[in-house]
């Protein structure tokens, strides 16, 4: 053995497999540094480190056979002496070690000073997919592959799908009649900023199928790219949709396509086609409101596929807006006991929406939105919740911010643009709130709700015509701009004291929303024709109109003027049993409107420290404009003005809130009005000159 080992030094083995090893080593470091930065295959990195570990023995048994002299390369037989190899001596050894210390070095500072992994943030792609062009006959085939490439596609952290059923809406209004297919799917995108169109069609082939996807610039209707895939049956169509999915990802640039690492119910959500249909059917039902109808088609979802998770979560928001509350609860049970049948970004809207929906966590809401946008930078309709989700928690700044943030990715969403203007009107920014309304109306002068800032920005100045000019153009653009700009023009009649008018409006209003069925301010019009009969001195009126209202429909923005109002009066039992209701609800928010009420019953019977302590208590629940408000009026009622005066104040800071005090878009601004004459009371008391004009 001595004598091999020997044989191995005197043919300068070891010293050539240091050399081979030092220089192999610094070149797979050296690659695998380079040859991402250049895009290079990945597979050019792995054939470079095979080979390197596949030349090592072949270098080994060179070096027995051949030796590089002074003379060239020679074979250890015809080799007249050791002094002519160019690789013994103790010079190569100092370079085999040098070598070796220098790939050691550089393999340290690769893995310890390059810093964390730079992931490639890709820009947002916005996708619609047009209608399929189904040559089966097969009705099944209709809608239902559409969606299921819509969840594939939303693997991609950065592509988010435009949604189908308002490109549908939206181009029935630009060409009517006519349908999503690719030309229309052109037209719709060209006039939403969509940058991509994926087009398809779907024909029979024997027993199996063929699919096909085509990748269209909106813009000029060039074809970017094409697949297809075939299905050996109708139950392997929804895997083949699969594959197109991760085609066209592949080519927007997402690496994170494994196919071969991702089950099934990671990419779509539904085993049958004929779930997903259904699921779509519902859907389209559900974004038009028609719930009651919705139903039955998200029932037939899950019977098809009772693992169909993401149709419980439709079916659950269904029966919620239905007030079916019991029934949409075992619903939201069975959803989340199906988290795992949906994809990532699924489960992050459905946590969402049920702890904005249904539970009122508002802030449980806003931290899955918010990890719904970390994980999925491109989902705007993530950034819009989340937006929603900082608003019911009284954060007008982050909601603004988050609203923002979502334009900057989609500048062109309507929807977006116009919840950033209504939020900058409740974050008391008037001016800023009119100016965005304003650059949405002027490229569609249909988004009623963005009337609402121009008006209260008008109100704001004093510009009691300018505000009812704003009404009156959110009144021609649809029944429901005509029904909330009733109950706007009514908001500014009481706001300047012109009661006998507010209340003709109201009742004319009220009977035009019953004749066109249109309910969403029916109630609330009850409620404002009350405070007007109030005005007036009719008692009886006041609460013939209160029964009315909440018979249509209660909640906060009912419930809680109607216990002001019937407190006004005198009613103290049935406002202190709402008061005992309200506070018995589990949202936050709900249990402080609960204690403005508690809090005025003890101003109104002289207990200032009880309703000191209850408008306080409110307040650590949610910082309500109504709390502050009433606890300046409680505050005054125990001959603290300096107190009053500084809660007033705030309110007036504030004045965005009293817009729509119960954060539903309908107008409330005559609050600012009893806000004014508090104020002037306060300052009054304290011997102020400068009492607001």
């Amino acid at each position: 053995m001595n004598k091999f080992f020997q044989e191995l030094r005197r043919r300068e083995v070891f010293r050539t497999g240091g050399l081979y090893v030092g220089v192999a080593w610094i070149v797979i470091e050296v690659s695998s540094v380079i040859l991402p930065t250049f895009d290079v295959a990945e597979w050019v990195f792995k054939a470079i480190v095979i080979v390197a570990f596949a030349g090592f023995p072949i270098a080994l048994v060179l070096a027995w056979f051949y030796d590089v002299t002074e003379a060239g390369v020679l074979r250890e037989d015809e080799k007249e002496g050791p002094a002519g190899s160019l690789i013994s001596g103790r010079l190569m050894n100092f370079v085999v070690i040098g070598l070796l210390a220098v790939a050691l070095t550089f393999s340290i500072y690769l893995n310890f000073n390059s810093g964390p992994t730079i992931e490639i943030v890709r820009d947002p792609v916005t996708v619609l997919i047009a209608d399929f062009d189904n040559k089966t006959g097969d009705p099944l085939f209709d809608d239902s592959l559409e969606q299921a490439l819509n969840i594939g596609l939303e693997g991609a952290s950065f592509v988010t799908a435009f949604s189908r059923s308002s490109a549908a809406t939206l181009l029935e209004t630009l060409s009517p009649g006519s349908k999503l297919d690719e030309a229309g799917a052109r037209l719709v995108s060209i006039r939403e900023g969509v940058k991509l169109i994926v087009a398809g069609g779907v024909e029979a082939d024997g027993s199996g199928y063929d699919l096909s996807a085509r990748m269209v610039n909106p813009e000029d209707g060039a074809v970017i790219n094409e697949f297809s895939v075939a299905a050996k049956s109708k139950l392997d169509v929804l895997v083949a949709v699969s594959t197109l999915a991760d085609d066209i990802r592949e080519e927007l640039g997402d690496t994170s396509v494994d196919a071969a690492d991702r089950p099934l119910g990671e990419t779509f959500t539904a085993a049958s086609l004929e779930a997903v249909k259904n699921y779509t059917e519902a859907q389209k039902l559900a974004s038009s409101f028609k719930f009651e109808e919705s139903v039955a088609f998200y029932q037939a979802a899950v019977e098809e596929d009772p693992n169909f998770g993401r149709a419980y979560s439709g079916w659950a928001l269904a029966l919620f807006n239905l007030g079916k509350e019991e029934e949409a609860n075992e619903r939201w049970d069975q959803a989340l006991s199906m988290m795992d049948t949906m994809t990532e970004r699924e489960r992050y809207r459905t946590l969402g929406l049920y702890y904005l929906a249904v539970t009122g966590d508002f802030q449980k809401g806003i931290e899955s939105y918010q990890a719904l946008v970390d994980k999925f930078p491109a989902d705007n309709m993530g950034y819009n919740n989340l937006a929603v989700a900082y608003f019911m928690t009284l954060d007008f700044s982050s909601a603004l911010g988050a609203a923002t943030k979502g334009l900057e990715i989609y500048p062109s969403n309507k929807l977006a643009m116009s919840n950033r203007a209504l939020l900058a009107m409740y974050a008391s920014d008037l001016v800023h709130g009119a100016e965005y309304a304003e650059e949405i109306l002027a490229n569609d002068d249909a988004m009623v709700l963005a009337w609402l800032p121009i008006a209260m920005s008008k109100l704001a100045d004093n510009d009691m015509a300018g505000a009812r000019e704003a009404y009156a153009s959110m009144a021609k653009v649809s029944s429901l701009g005509d029904s909330i700009a009733s109950l706007g023009l009514a908001d500014v009649l009481l706001y300047s004291g012109e009661f006998e008018e507010a209340a003709r409006l109201l009742d004319a209003g009220i009977q035009k929303d019953k004749e066109g069925n249109v309910s969403a301010q029916l109630a609330t019009k009850y409620i404002a024709l009350a405070e007007a009969k109030r005005g007036l001195g009719d008692a009886e009126g006041v609460r013939e109109a209160l029964q009315e209202g909440l018979a249509v429909r209660e909640g906060e923005a009912r419930l809680v003027p109607a216990a002001l109002i019937s407190l006004e009066l005198g009613d103290v039992d049935y406002a202190s049993s709402i008061a005992d209701r309200l506070s018995q609800e589990l949202q936050p928010i709900t249990r402080a409107y609960g204690q403005v009420i508690k809090g005025a019953i003890a101003t109104s019977e002289g207990r200032h420290a009880d309703a000191v302590d209850a408008l306080r208590a409110g307040m650590e629940r949610a910082d309500l404009w109504l709390l502050r408000f009433y606890l300046g009026r409680a505050y005054f009622a125990a001959g603290k003005y300096v107190e009053a005066l500084d809660e007033f104040q705030i309110c007036l800071q504030r004045r965005g809130e009293a817009t729509s005090l119960f954060l539903d878009e309908k107008p409330t601004w005559r609050y600012m009005a009893k806000l004014q004459e508090w104020l002037n009371k306060a300052k009054e008391n304290m011997g102020s000159v400068a009492a607001v004009d």
